[in-house]
């Protein structure tokens, strides 16, 4: 004798189209990690499910960064400079920006700062924080906000990832080709 089993709903869905098969979710979980130039143009792109958090991905992110030299000379890798917030700061990303001798402008959270006191004498140094350079992580914000003046990647609407990229990826192209850049001769 057959039994009848109930379909599990969708996400945001009623759990059956016409045609009596289970809905496919229409929005996926993603986002993308972001690191840009001083002007606020995207140099790597790296989408991720939405579960995983940034710094996971912080090292991925920095080995995507290339700029081009002229002369057809080799392309630059490194940057001089990572601005990041509290989020990023853990002893495996300073440790990794230092082995590439790149600077690090990251504001130390307040659980590593009431350690150090609780250390008393032993506490130790506090790592270098540059507050005119911190002020302008902002940049990295408005680059998001240019990203997502287009309607698909503030929805996050699509359902592969590799569509997801592609649109940041086009975006990311159109704002470096309506960049005011110097002219190079």
């Amino acid at each position: 004798m057959p039994t009848s089993t109930r379909p599990t709903p969708a996400k945001g869905g009623t759990g059956q189209d016409e045609s009596g098969t289970r809905q496919i979710p229409r929005r996926t979980d993603q986002q993308a990690a972001l690191a840009t130039d001083g002007r606020g143009l995207p140099l790597a792109v790296l989408v991720t499910p939405g579960n995983v958090n940034d710094c996971t991905v912080f090292t991925q992110v920095l080995e995507q960064i290339t700029v081009a030299r002229p002369a057809g000379e080799r392309p630059r890798t490194r940057p001089d400079r990572v601005i990041a917030d509290k989020a990023y700061r853990f002893r495996a990303i300073r440790t990794h920006l230092r082995s590439r001798r790149i600077k690090a402008t990251i504001p130390e959270r307040a659980d590593q700062q009431a350690r150090r006191r609780r250390r008393g004498r032993h506490r130790g140094r506090p790592p270098a924080f540059d507050p005119a350079a911190y002020r302008r992580r902002n940049v990295v914000e408005r680059c998001f906000n240019k990203l997502k003046q287009w309607r698909g990647i503030a929805t996050r609407y699509d359902k592969l990832s590799r569509n997801y990229r592609a649109a940041i990826t086009l975006v990311s192209a159109l704002l470096w080709i309506n960049a005011d850049l110097p002219a190079t001769a």
